[in-house]
């Protein structure tokens, strides 16, 4: 079935980007409007940013709440239909320097996340993307090291509700607008200065607010996967 259908869909895609404009050479009047709008209307020199959260704020409350109601439907089925008995398959890594080198991208991968979630309304990144790179600054414990090292970050007790206070956040944000008087998620606060971590208003805090709920939702994801499938039946866990 591959074989059959895989020149067609080639055809398809390179019909796709044969048909993209030149780098450089972007024509689109709404990407244009934006571009000189935001850096002086939002304080913020992150078009992209200034968009999914002010210009479009509401689509995106929508896309969070996806990965929210995602993330808390695989949990619940993993819950429900997990097999503590079920053989798991045992794949440590054992080689020293890949060991070391994975326990020192644990806190370089951690600081990259945060930059990205903290100047992503200034530079290329945002809360999206630096709460699923922090998670999976996470995720490398369990890969060079044991489930053990991975434990005390699989606790749904805790991450369940930080998914919420990051999910609930966005919604607060915009009823403080309502509660104003004005529509849901204005931007409210002082803009600031362009090009500081002060800048863009409420748009920081909406980019916040969805790094702590992406963060948790998929550090709970990687959790249930890991628990279901992947563990290796060390002694620790064979005792819980």
């Amino acid at each position: 079935m591959f074989a059959a259908t895989a020149p067609f869909f080639a055809a398809l895609v390179f019909w796709g980007l044969a048909g993209l404009p030149d780098f450089g050479h972007y024509d689109h009047v709404y990407g244009k409007l934006l571009s000189r709008a935001a850096p002086v209307e939002r304080h913020t020199s992150n078009v992209v940013s200034a968009t999914t959260f002010d210009y479009r704020g509401f689509d995106t409350l929508g896309e969070e709440f996806i990965l929210f109601a995602s993330a808390m439907g695989v949990a619940l089925l993993l819950r429900d239909v997990r097999d503590r008995g079920a053989q798991r398959p045992y794949d440590r890594v054992e080689n020293d320097a890949a060991q070391l080198l994975g326990i020192l991208m644990v806190p370089v991968t951690v600081l990259l996340g945060l930059w990205l979630a903290a100047y992503g309304y200034i530079t290329p990144g945002g809360g999206f993307q630096g709460g699923v790179l922090a998670a999976g600054a996470v995720l490398l414990l369990y890969l060079v090291g044991s489930h053990r090292d991975y434990r005390p970050f699989r606790n749904e007790h805790f991450l369940d509700p930080l998914e919420a206070v990051g999910a609930g956040g966005y919604i607060v944000v915009g009823l403080a607008a309502l509660a104003s008087g004005t529509a849901f998620l204005t931007n409210l606060f002082g803009l600031g200065t362009t090009g500081t971590l002060v800048s863009s208003g409420s748009i920081a805090l909406l980019n916040w607010a969805s790094a702590i709920a992406v963060s948790c939702a998929m550090l709970l994801l990687f959790a249930e996967f890991l628990e279901t499938y992947v563990v290796p039946l060390e002694p620790e866990d064979a005792a819980s």
